[in-house]
């Protein structure tokens, strides 16, 4: 299989999401849902922004 050929569901397995939160890191999925939603609206940084001077 090379890199353009789309997977089938089948194939397709969950991707589990961790973070660091107050030093330790931690699942999302472990998150209540307030938490969980706070973390989908996170502005997350990136090089390429940073160096532009873009957000």
């Amino acid at each position: 299989m090379t890199a353009s050929q789309p997977l089938t569901q089948l194939q397709r397995q969950r991707c589990e999401v961790w973070t660091r939160v107050m030093g330790y890191h931690r699942p999302v999925s472990a998150f209540n849902p307030g938490k969980q939603s706070e973390h989908r609206e996170r502005v997350h940084f990136t090089e390429g922004a940073a160096w532009t001077g873009r957000q």
